[in-house]
């Protein structure tokens, strides 16, 4: 018998921690557990103007586009743009995705899924704004008491170094920025931190986050 709405769950990280990775490994694990999963990804599904946005980052601050691998690395320039106005635009932009979010996740809860996976989160724009002021800090925590919060928020940490080898689109120091932005966040909202570790271990420290049955449709899910 599935419970009276999906268990929602997100996972944030800085690019190159292995998000992907592991929602592959999450999703194969529940649809395994005979569980129906849906897969939303934040920027094309919640965020607002996403194209627009993405145009205009590229055409003002010059970066270039697409994700960034081994073989090919890009230079980007969105989110490491630190300027006054900037970082204005993004509260204004911020809150307007979080009232989209909000608008996904009661569609979705109306779904037959019994597990809703984000592919990053509002959390992942929030990482982008400096925390250690005072006036942001009490402005994230204002736009996360209106935002609908995950059973279970994942945030995969990840050596900064690491993980811009695997994805080089931006400058390590704006990567290890980042890095402390998303833990202090973490204190904030709340996420379920899992450190570096091996893949195999990762994947088994997320299934764990999902055991205890308040999360479970059923009893789909049972430990080792």
């Amino acid at each position: 018998m599935r419970s009276d709405r999906p268990t929602i769950v997100s996972f944030s990280g800085i690019d190159g921690a292995g998000k992907s990775t592991q929602i592959s490994a999450l999703i194969a694990h529940l649809q395994t557990s005979g569980l129906n999963v849906k897969v939303c990804t934040f920027w094309d599904d919640v965020v607002a103007f996403s194209r627009f946005r993405e145009f205009i980052s590229v055409k003002a601050f010059k970066g270039e586009k697409g994700v960034g691998s081994p073989e090919r690395p890009v230079n980007r320039r969105d989110k490491n743009i630190s300027s006054w106005y900037v970082s204005a635009a993004r509260l204004f932009l911020y809150a307007i995705d979080a009232l989209s979010l909000s608008l996904v996740v009661a569609r979705l809860s109306q779904s037959d899924a019994d597990f809703i996976i984000f592919d990053r989160y509002i959390y992942d724009e929030l990482a982008n704004l400096p925390l250690k002021r005072l006036a942001l800090q009490l402005f994230v925590r204002g736009l996360l008491h209106f935002t609908p919060r995950p059973d279970v928020a994942y945030l995969l940490d990840a050596d900064p170094e690491a993980a811009r080898q695997r994805k080089p689109e931006y400058p390590i120091e704006f990567i290890r920025k980042n890095r402390d932005a998303y833990l202090a966040l973490s204190q904030i909202a709340g996420m379920h931190v899992i450190g570096s570790l091996s893949e195999a271990e990762t994947s088994s420290q997320v299934i764990k986050a999902i055991r205890p049955p308040r999360l479970l449709p059923d009893a789909h899910l049972q430990p080792e």
